[in-house]
C-alpha cells in the first residue's frame, strides 16, 4: 500500500483507475479471418432490406430513400458492418451534415468524434442495434468505424471503405459532389436520405434530387426506395396527412 507523508502525517495515496484504450490496429481487415458463416446480428434485416443489401452490393453509390421510420440508417449500417466482419473492406466511414450549425463544429468540446456524437446519435444507435457494443466501441476506438465530419472529408480519398452519408436530403448539391469525389478504389458509398426532411433554409440547395439524372446517367449509380415503416403504426398516417397538406 502506498503512502504520502506530509508534517509527519501519513495518509494513503490516491488511485486512479484505469481507462480503457483502444489503439489503431496495424493489421488490415483483409488479412484478417473471415467468418465461417453468416454474421450473426441481434437484428436481421426484413425481406425488402435484404433487396436493398442486393443493390448495394451490385452497385457503387445507392440512395436509400424512405419515410421517417422506414430503417433507411439501420439498413445501411447493417450493411456496411457485414461487409466489415466478411473481410470485404477495411473500414466504414460515417458522415452526415450538422445542418443547424451550418456545418461549422467548432465551438464543441472535445475531439472530432466527441463534436459529432450529438449529430450521430441515430447512427449509434443503429450501430448498438445491429451487434454488442462493446465491438462497436472498439472499431470506433480503433479507427475501423471512422467518424468523419463534411468539414473534414474534402482532401481525403476513401479507399476499400463503405461510406455512410445520413440525413443525405440536407446535403447540398455542392456537397454531394465533393464527397462522392472522394470516393476510392474498392468502396461503396450508400446515401441515406428522405425529400420530406429537408431541413436546409432553401430546400432547392439539396442535392438528393439530383440522383435521379445520376441514376440514369451514370451505371452503378442507384436508388432504392424502403417503403415498410418500422416504427408506431400511426406514423405513416400522420406522415401522409402531412404531405397532403403541403
Amino acid at each position: 500500500m502506498n503512502y504520502i507523508v506530509n508534517n509527519n502525517l501519513a495518509r494513503k495515496a490516491p488511485t486512479y483507475r484505469k481507462e480503457k484504450r483502444y489503439y489503431m490496429s496495424t493489421k488490415s481487415n483483409f488479412d484478417k479471418r473471415k467468418p465461417k458463416g453468416p454474421v450473426k446480428f441481434n437484428i436481421d434485416l426484413n425481406e425488402e432490406q435484404k433487396i436493398a443489401k442486393g443493390v448495394v452490393y451490385d452497385n457503387t453509390v445507392i440512395l436509400l430513400k424512405g419515410a421517417a421510420g422506414s430503417g433507411k440508417t439501420l439498413c445501411a449500417v447493417h450493411i456496411a458492418l457485414d461487409m466489415f466482419f466478411k473481410r470485404e473492406i477495411e473500414k466504414i466511414v460515417i458522415t452526415r451534415p450538422v445542418v443547424a450549425a451550418a456545418d461549422e463544429i467548432g465551438f464543441l468540446p472535445g475531439d472530432i468524434k466527441q463534436k459529432m456524437d450529438p449529430w450521430l446519435a441515430p447512427i449509434y444507435a443503429n450501430l448498438y442495434a445491429c451487434y454488442e457494443r462493446e465491438t462497436i466501441d472498439k472499431m470506433v476506438g480503433e479507427g475501423d468505424i471512422e467518424i468523419l465530419p463534411f468539414a473534414f472529408v474534402r482532401g481525403r480519398t476513401l479507399v476499400n471503405a463503405c461510406v455512410i452519408v445520413d440525413e443525405a436530403q440536407n446535403v447540398t448539391g455542392d456537397q454531394t459532389e465533393m464527397i462522392i469525389g472522394r470516393l476510392g478504389k474498392g468502396s461503396k458509398m450508400i446515401f441515406c436520405g428522405d425529400t420530406s426532411q429537408i431541413d436546409l433554409k432553401h430546400k432547392k440547395e439539396s442535392g438528393i434530387d439530383f440522383f435521379k439524372k445520376l441514376e440514369i446517367d451514370v451505371p452503378g449509380v442507384k436508388i432504392f426506395t424502403l417503403k415498410e415503416n418500422h416504427r408506431h403504426p400511426i406514423v405513416p398516417l400522420i406522415l401522409d396527412s402531412y404531405s397532403q397538406y403541403r
